[in-house]
């Protein structure tokens, strides 16, 4: 089992990122709280890890925090949520504010990430009941101190928005409300703000 991983990040294309760790080259999938705080490429990362092992191969998940990566194994313990609806969920909202949600009941909140209907949001409401307790929020969102230099941000943007669920139409209008001159990381925090909203 892969715990853990430190070496030098390579590429980030959300939600994908690549790491160099001793010459082999590790594609890990991120939800956008850990892509926030991401160094730069070529500086070094250390990334908490998740290892699923499926018929279709084997997939590797990175969370900034060990609260990200205890959040997402609870998330898809549930019946009905894979890792994408997963890192979703764990983009949408900090494991804080999960958390909170679960506490208080607010299925609202839950509704607005891609992927989780009413149905689906009750029944992570009704099953994580008492499993978040002792999640702190350390996975809260911020913005990353420096970010990647890319030919087209936009494209960027909205491709994260896309391998996140939202369908084009709900991600173009997300971007709208994104400051030209916005780096990548800081364009796609704006965007999730604006559909979380909507």
């Amino acid at each position: 089992m892969i715990g853990r991983l430190r070496g030098i990040l390579l590429e980030k294309n959300p939600p994908q990122i690549l790491v160099d760790v001793g010459g082999v080259g590790y594609e890990l999938d991120v939800p956008m709280s850990t892509f926030f705080p991401l160094p730069a490429t070529g500086e070094v990362v250390t990334l908490h890890t998740h290892l699923a092992i499926r018929e279709d191969g084997h997939f590797l998940y990175g969370f900034h925090t060990d609260e990200e990566r205890s959040a997402f194994r609870q998330l898809i313990k549930v019946s009905g949520i894979g890792a994408r609806t997963a890192l979703a969920v764990l983009s949408g909202l900090s494991v804080a504010d999960l958390a909170q949600a679960i506490h208080l009941q607010e299925a609202g909140r839950l509704v607005r990430i891609p992927g989780i209907g009413k149905k689906t949001a009750e029944r992570l409401l009704l099953e994580l009941k008492d499993k978040l307790g002792g999640v702190s929020g350390a996975g809260a969102m911020s913005p990353a101190p420096s970010q990647t230099t890319e030919a087209d941000p936009r494209h960027d943007m909205l491709h994260a928005l896309l391998a996140l669920g939202y369908n084009d139409k709900e991600a173009q209008a997300a971007l709208k409300s994104v400051p030209p001159d916005a780096a990548v990381s800081e364009g796609i925090r704006l965007a999730l703000r604006a559909l979380s909203k909507a």
